[in-house]
């Protein structure tokens, strides 16, 4: 089974043809989908997809760039919201310094709420992050040491220090349509890297369409060219990849009864 363990399918670049995209996708193989809240007024939308489609699942969260409109979340309030069995993880949360469109402070603190629910509700922290490397560790290892919690390290485009102790730390990577671009020669090397039973496949899409599909409006139909390209850098086979990405998947987001 191919699974986009990262979508946007709320947004509003679906809405004209929203259910195409999504049957397109199964069309391809992929039979399970994520899609990911960004911000908690938006998580109706995001939860309706997931209500409506049996192999769609959901996230709340607010993303860094939200956190300036959420400032004084409360973990409470994820928890709440992640009552539904359709919600399988926290997030997408963390920290981006690269547009620092929400004040860093103000970032942080809104992470750290994400990581209580987290570990109170035992789904995994669906993290970001941009440009971050060092406060992004020690917040994760700080917090982490507090009581341990499941870490998906989404899109992963950061260093290999950051990438190593995550992996301690027993995170998941998700691995993106960036490793096919030519100019990635970075990122490549650290999913060669990245622990062999914790690399799962995401689209993030619309966003990061990979090659040969790079400067379209990305969907999770385009998911194989990602397997293909992961598979490339690890030296596996079309179908280890699969298997063993679908093997991660399952481990990490345990609350889905695994088909």
């Amino acid at each position: 089974m191919l699974i986009d363990s990262h979508a946007n399918l709320h947004a509003p670049q679906y809405d004209e043809d929203r259910a195409a995209v999504i049957d397109r996708a199964r069309a391809v193989g992929v039979g399970a989908m994520v899609t990911i809240c960004d911000r908690l007024d938006r998580f109706e939308a995001v939860h309706a997809i997931a209500t409506t489609n049996a192999d769609i699942w959901a996230t709340v969260g607010v993303h860094p760039h939200e956190a300036k409109d959420f400032p004084s979340l409360a973990a409470e309030t994820l928890v709440d919201l992640a009552v539904s069995p359709r919600v399988i993880g926290i997030g997408e949360t963390g920290l981006d310094f690269h547009y620092d469109l929400s004040p860093r402070n103000v970032q942080a603190s809104v992470f750290r709420a994400h990581i209580a629910a987290a570990r109170q509700t035992g789904l995994p922290l669906v993290v970001h992050t941009r440009e971050a490397d060092t406060v992004m560790a020690e917040i994760l290892e700080e917090e982490h040491d507090q009581g341990p919690f499941k870490i998906l390290m989404h899109c992963y485009t950061s260093g290999a220090e950051l990438a190593q102790r995550m992996a301690v730390l027993g995170a998941w990577f998700s691995v993106s349509g960036i490793a096919t671009f030519k100019a990635a020669e970075d990122v490549r090397a650290v999913i060669a890297e990245m622990p062999e039973d914790r690399i799962i496949l995401e689209t993030d899409c619309p966003y990061l369409a990979p090659v040969p599909m790079r400067g379209r409006r990305n969907e999770p139909a385009y998911l194989p060219h990602i397997l293909a390209e992961l598979a490339s850098i690890r030296g596996w086979s079309l179908a280890e990849t699969e298997t063993r990405t679908e093997e991660a998947f399952f481990k990490l987001f345990d609350r889905i009864d695994r088909p």
